[in-house]
Formats: C-alpha cells, sequence, structure tokens
C-alpha cells in the first residue's frame, strides 16, 4: 500500500492519510469488491481509521432465498459501519466526522464486462461533491491494482440468451440506485459476471494526494465550480491508476511464487518488498 504526502511524494505506507475527519475516499472499485477487506482492514490495523462505507441497498435488504445475497455475507459489510447509500446516510456520516468510502462507479465497475477492467463509470454529476464542501471534509482519491492477476472476465451474461430473463428479474426486484442517471451508469444489471481464475497475483493500492476543500462553502452553488473539484478527484484517481499499472511491471514480487519464497527465506515478519518508488 502507497500514500501519498502533502508535498506530492509517493511513500510506502500509509504516512499520508489524514487521522482527522471528516474524509471522503473515492476511488475505483475492482471487480467484485475484491480489493475491499484487505484494505478496511489495514487502514484499522495500522491507521486506527474506520471506513464507513456508503454500500448498494441489496446488502442491506431482507434476505430471500436464490433471490438476494447470503446474510452471512452482507452482515460483514454492517459490521464494518457500512449504510445503504443516500443522501441522508452520507450527510450523517460526514457530520459526525466520519472516514467515508464511497466508490461513484458502484454496480458498473464491481460487475464490469469483457475488457473494462480499470474503467472508471463515474457519473457525470458531482452531487457527492457539494456534500463534501458542505462539511468542509478531505477528499482522499484512491486506487486499487490487481483484479487482472486474479481472474479475467471471459463471458457477458448477456451472452448467454437463457439468462436474460433472469437478469432482467434480478435487476427489477433490487433497489435502484441512480435511476434518473444518464448514459453507462444506469445500466447496473445485478447479475456476475463469468470469470476464469488466474493464478493469483498482487493487489497493489495508492492513495493519491488530499483534496481540501475547507473554505469552498461560497462556491457551493457554483455548478462549475464544484464540477471542477469532482474532476479534480477524478483525474487524480486516473493518475494514480496509471501509476500503479505502471510500476507493477518491475515487482520481482508480482507473483505468488516469488513471495511465498520470500516469506520461506525471510520470516512472515518481514514486509515483502516491492517495486522502486
Amino acid at each position: 500500500m502507497l500514500s501519498t504526502l502533502k508535498d506530492g511524494r509517493i511513500v510506502r505506507g500509509l504516512d499520508g492519510l489524514t487521522l482527522e475527519g471528516p474524509v471522503l475516499y473515492v476511488g475505483y472499485h475492482m471487480l467484485l469488491g475484491l480489493e475491499l477487506f484487505p484494505m478496511v482492514f489495514r487502514l484499522l490495523n495500522q491507521r486506527n481509521i474506520l471506513l464507513r462505507g456508503i454500500a448498494h441497498p441489496k446488502l442491506f435488504e431482507k434476505y430471500k432465498k436464490g433471490q438476494t445475497l447470503d446474510p452471512a455475507y452482507t452482515d460483514a459489510f454492517r459490521m464494518m459501519g457500512a449504510v445503504p447509500v443516500s443522501g441522508t446516510n452520507l450527510f450523517k456520516l460526514l457530520s459526525s466526522k466520519c472516514h467515508v468510502l464511497l466508490y461513484p462507479g458502484g454496480v458498473p465497475e464491481a460487475l464490469h464486462r469483457k475488457g473494462e477492467e480499470y474503467k472508471l463509470c463515474w457519473p457525470e454529476q458531482p452531487e457527492l461533491v457539494r456534500m463534501v464542501v458542505r462539511f468542509g471534509a478531505k477528499m482522499v482519491p484512491f486506487v486499487d491494482v490487481g483484479e487482472d492477476d486474479f481472474g479475467e472476465v471471459f463471458l457477458d451474461y448477456d451472452e448467454i440468451p437463457l439468462l436474460s430473463d433472469l437478469i432482467q428479474q434480478l435487476t427489477e426486484d433490487n433497489a435502484e440506485v441512480r435511476c434518473n442517471a444518464t448514459r453507462e451508469v444506469p445500466n447496473q444489471d445485478q447479475c456476475r459476471p463469468l470469470i476464469r481464475p488466474k493464478i493469483p497475483g498482487r493487489f497493489y493500492y495508492c492513495f493519491g494526494k488530499p483534496i481540501e476543500t475547507a473554505g469552498w462553502k461560497r462556491e457551493l452553488k457554483n455548478q462549475e465550480k464544484c464540477h471542477e473539484l469532482y474532476l479534480q478527484a477524478k483525474s487524480e484517481v486516473e493518475s494514480c491508476l496509471a501509476y500503479l499499472r505502471e510500476k507493477r511491471e518491475s515487482d520481482p514480487y508480482r507473483s505468488i511464487f516469488a513471495r511465498l519464497m520470500y516469506q520461506a527465506t525471510h520470516g512472515s515478519a518481514f514486509e515483502i518488498p516491492t517495486f522502486e518508488l
């Protein structure tokens, strides 16, 4: 895990993260949300930061056999402090000076189609920025890379005619998000893509330079200024994404076998090295 200091330097570890809330973390949602648990537990263990996730309402619906996710899976999100996505819940968390985790790309990123890995599906409207500015919260853009070393989407669910009716039913039965949105964002089919597993590689995380919003309250009604701040956060995510995808190519321990060999010779207490910064 890498983080960015106030002067723009990227360092190993999480020293670049601010401990004082409120903070909104915005980033790329990896395939099936594989990045969530390692990231949440690492921030909690190393920096005592509890990330309160803004999650899809589907995770909080009553369980119906064969229609929604198993409670044994969804309860983990509740225990970590996740709440259903809504303006009210975001208001409550930021007003309580929490560290909030939000994926603007949502389901379209987590259940993306073939060839869409590392493609941001952020909406065009910067509603979240106005809420952040209202409380003078910091925004921390972040990315995670490695899903293509763990699995590959080899067949889109809409390529199987027999599944089309099931997908439509699942989508209609679950709570809607961004139902008034435009373009690709509202297309949130509630069905997992078919994935071909790979020999596990390595996850890389990079937290970008925190974006300060204190002093922006006068710009709340200025749509252009809010959009500018929104694009700044998105640009930082894309920049970190390009950085990690390039640098990981020079990581001698990207392979799981190389990391197992390192642990066997050095012991599990030693942190496995990575690429040069």
